[in-house]
């Protein structure tokens, strides 16, 4: 597939973390020994972790983000990151170009918050897939709250029609695309994956099933966080392999909370000095 955009969003923040009060908020290190991490044998064991962290914090991560499990584009100090959220989905619509009323595969829903914007706002058709069952249910249900229906099961996978579109949410891995959608079946006009391709470990077959999924033009739309271009090996040991460890480490845990306000505290450091950087891409597959 061809990269048609690629572009960092926001502006970098200070980078003295000293007259940061959220540094020292999130050091909690300091007054909490984290535990060692348990050993994982396999990604298998690793993704069951995963799963059981995201079943067991949702609701805590609804209370927290709302509706929409990733950052915001803030264009102005008066934004609410309601807005801003809204306002990253609209860069991404906007620098893709998609047209309206498209088939869409949301790669690591949440709660379904953009799968509702693209059904609301663009007439899109979208199947929302995460990891989590817990987020299955919460997005049905919140769909179908906002959307008016009342029905006895609110789990089922039949799509939901939300204003000129509609919705509807699977559990499953996303490196199993290959085995819920074979070959020769579904088809989407736009796989679209927002801050969930970093937890990927099979990043090459994630692209694979993707590019085979997409229709002739089709396009790949990606929001996430990525190591800036030739950095130095000084840099690298300080600023990313610090947010790399944290990450996997919180993951494994998969319920140590410490474990991950270190590894946001990493992350800030990182975009603060420029080494971390938030940037949206839209790819093409081309006509064979």
């Amino acid at each position: 597939m061809d990269a048609s955009t690629a572009s960092n969003v926001v502006a970098h923040p200070a980078a003295d973390e000293s007259h940061d009060p959220s540094f020292a908020e999130l050091d909690l290190s300091k007054q909490y020994p984290t535990p060692p991490p348990e050993s994982v044998t396999s990604f298998a064991a690793l993704k069951d972790r995963i799963k059981h962290h995201y079943e067991l914090a949702s609701d805590y991560y609804y209370s927290l983000w709302g509706e929409h499990l990733h950052h915001g584009y803030f264009l102005d100090p008066t934004d609410t990151k309601e807005r801003a959220q809204t306002r990253l989905i609209e860069l991404l619509l906007e620098r893709a170009r998609l047209e309206k009323g498209i088939a869409v595969l949301d790669i690591g829903c949440g709660m379904g918050g953009t799968s509702r914007f693209l059904a609301k706002h663009h007439g899109c058709n979208v199947t929302g897939l995460t990891i989590s069952g817990k987020q299955v249910e919460m997005a049905v249900r919140l769909t179908m709250d906002e959307a008016g229906v009342d029905v006895a099961n609110k789990t089922a996978p039949d799509a939901i029609k939300f204003g000129p579109g509609s919705a509807r949410f699977i559990e499953l891995d996303a490196e199993e695309l290959d085995q819920h959608f074979p070959e020769g079946g579904t088809t989407v006009d736009c796989v679209w994956i927002s801050e969930a391709l970093s937890h990927l470990p099979d990043k090459k077959l994630f692209f694979q099933n993707a590019a085979r999924l997409l229709t002739a033009r089709g396009k790949l739309v990606i929001a996430d966080w990525f190591k800036a271009e030739d950095l130095t090996l000084a840099q690298m040991e300080a600023d990313i392999k610090p947010i790399e460890a944290l990450w996997a480490f919180a993951f494994s845990q998969g319920r140590d909370g410490i474990a991950f306000l270190q590894a946001f505290r990493a992350m800030k450091r990182g975009y603060a000095n420029g080494a971390f950087r938030y940037a949206v891409m839209v790819f093409q597959k081309p006509v064979k």
